[in-house]
């Protein structure tokens, strides 16, 4: 799902839908088409006043805060996990009484084995939906650039389904980026736009 004040027809696919929202109703009715047709992957809200329909659409959810990283090695590779069949990158949600920062390495820690983790900049927020406990949540995801040295033993966190930590090359990327979430190819990308760097 996107909400933008603008969209180019030309960029739509036959699974987009792409709604121009003028009062509150017609966010309700997107909402339901979207629900409505399965072939839909993806709804692009247009409005001129973006701010206002965001509100309204994100006031149906509690909220939800989480952090992660895009990390780089000395060989410019991403480290990534296997989760639930899928692949995936470290992140987990913010506890009280710490940062963002210090949420987004933690996570990275717990979850990949690693001692050695250097923050570098924020890269890009990612947005998702889910339900628990019949509570749906919307779940903001602050991600930032890191480094680690790559020789590391890698340790997946099982208690969090977690069955494989790699280091991914530009072979192993593409099937990650195959079978990954949606919500995950900004980061990708975002980690991609500048490459990787090195610590000096």
């Amino acid at each position: 799902m996107i909400f933008t004040a603008e969209a180019d027809p030309m960029q739509l696919r036959d699974d987009h839908l792409l709604v121009r929202l003028h009062a509150p109703a017609d966010l309700e009715r997107a909402l339901e088409l979207f629900h409505e047709r399965a072939e839909v992957k993806r709804l692009i809200l247009v409005a001129d006043e973006v701010d206002g329909f965001w509100q309204q659409f994100s006031d149906r959810f509690v909220p939800v805060l989480a952090a992660g990283g895009a990390v780089s090695d000395d060989r410019g590779r991403l480290l990534v996990i296997h989760r639930l069949g899928v692949w995936d990158l470290p992140k987990g949600k913010v506890d009280a009484g710490e940062s963002v920062e210090e949420a987004a390495v933690r996570e990275v820690r717990e979850e990949c084995g690693l001692s050695e983790v250097h923050l570098e900049e924020f890269l890009c927020d990612t947005w998702h939906t889910y339900v628990r406990k019949g509570l749906h949540h919307l779940k903001r995801t602050r991600w930032y650039r890191m480094q680690a040295p790559g020789d590391q033993v890698l340790i997946p966190q099982t208690d969090e389904d977690i069955t494989e930590v790699r280091w991914a090359d530009k072979d192993l990327l593409r099937e990650v980026r195959a079978n990954t979430y949606g919500s995950l190819l900004p980061v990708f990308s975002a980690w991609e736009a500048e490459g990787p760097r090195s610590r000096t």
